[in-house]
């Protein structure tokens, strides 16, 4: 068993460690960056969508339907589908269609209705008394939001927003099917194609650390921010 593993750490030469680095580094960008993008327009989508809803402060029926639509739809569609899809759309927005920066475009895009949708059930748990309670007082739709809603869904929400980046990290792995960068273009480019089976391995364990850490970081906030 020593000797295999004398032979699997042989056959990496420090080159090869630093493209593992490099392209780790480029998985923890892709993840990151389109995370907060689809957060930035999910966020908002979503609160519209659940705040538009039936009885709800911005009750508004055709509204709440064609963004219930949408969502849906954006949730239905494969992520490898709607990679090649936005691919016209991707060299518009950035000039190319290989590379990490690229594949952040249909990454982000493919989480932001999961973001919406997330979000708009986060706000569906908070009890609807206190919110009549608020209007009693006195309290603004954006007093109602911001004071109420939105640290009420805390917890529910940095739960969500740690699911998307977990995911997001799978799929920029997919990403590398189409030249996206990270480790699974990594693991496609030599691990498969080079027949480099280790690298494909060592690809598999990164990823593997990365999901659990941000996993881990992600249940400490929400336990954090957590006042029931």
């Amino acid at each position: 068993m020593h000797d295999i593993y004398q032979d699997f750490l042989g056959q990496i030469t420090p080159q090869m460690w630093k493209m593992v680095a490099k392209s780790t580094h480029e998985t923890i960008y892709m993840g990151l960056a389109s995370t907060a993008i689809s957060v930035l327009v999910g966020l908002p989508l979503g609160f519209l969508a659940f705040l538009t809803g039936k009885g709800q402060i911005l009750a508004n029926k055709p509204l709440f339907v064609l963004l219930d639509a949408l969502i849906n739809i954006g949730r239905s569609v494969p992520f490898i589908i709607l990679l090649i899809i936005l691919l016209p759309f991707t060299r518009m927005i950035v000039g190319t269609t290989l590379g990490t920066t690229a594949a952040i475009v249909p990454l982000a895009i493919t989480a932001i209705p999961f973001v919406a949708r997330l979000s708009a059930n986060a706000l569906a748990e908070i009890p609807t008394g206190l919110t009549e309670s608020a209007h009693a007082m006195g309290a603004t739709n954006w007093q109602i939001i911001s004071k109420y809603y939105l640290p009420e869904s805390l917890p529910i929400l940095i739960n969500a927003i740690t699911l998307t980046l977990v995911s997001l990290i799978g799929y920029s792995a997919m990403a590398g099917v189409v030249g996206g960068g990270g480790l699974g273009n990594l693991a496609i480019s030599y691990g498969e194609h080079r027949g480099m089976v280790y690298v494909k391995w060592i690809a598999t364990i990164i990823i593997v650390a990365i999901v659990m850490i941000c996993q881990k970081i992600g249940d400490m906030l929400a336990q954090r921010f957590d006042h029931r």
